[in-house]
């Protein structure tokens, strides 16, 4: 981790980011944050309703608006996460806090990839999932929810190390 920190601060983007003026390490943490609020709003609503909130409300039509917002969100806080880390990326080096975001966003990633090769997923739109698969559903949204708190926190923690 310590040698891929280093040639992150060295690279071109490093280079751009320190050079780029006052205002754009803020620019970018301002668009990092948008992106986060964005991707964990809608990943708490989906997760909730995994767990069990709002069974009323059917799941496709809640993953339907969800979804997307989330992987847009991912798609901003993630450039915008390695912009700022590139800035002075050296500095984190041993920082405990960024060896917990890195590993909670990857199982999240991983757990959000497993659930969409799941039957009751998938069939989300077409039939109502069954008790066993509602009980898997909700392990897949517990998993969700601690993954992102997880990386959340360790986020928001990395500059207080």
């Amino acid at each position: 981790m310590p040698e891929f920190l280093a040639w992150l601060e060295a690279s071109a983007l490093g280079h751009a980011m320190r050079g780029a003026g006052l205002w754009s390490y803020g620019v970018v943490n301002l668009v990092h944050i948008l992106g986060v609020a964005t991707l964990f709003g809608s990943v708490l609503a989906l997760d909730l309703r995994l767990l069990g909130a709002w069974s009323r409300v059917p799941l496709a039509s809640l993953a339907g608006p969800t979804v997307p917002l989330a992987a847009a969100g991912f798609c901003v806080a993630a450039p915008s996460g390695l912009c700022m880390l590139a800035t002075n990326a050296s500095e984190y080096i041993g920082n405990p806090f960024l060896l917990i975001k890195f590993p909670a966003i990857a199982l999240a990633l991983v757990n959000a990839a497993v659930l969409s090769f799941v039957p009751a997923w998938r069939n989300r739109a077409t039939r109502e999932a069954t008790v066993g698969e509602r009980r898997a559903l909700a392990a897949f949204g517990g998993v969700s929810l601690a993954a992102w708190l997880t990386a959340v926190a360790a986020g928001r923690l990395i500059g207080y190390w």
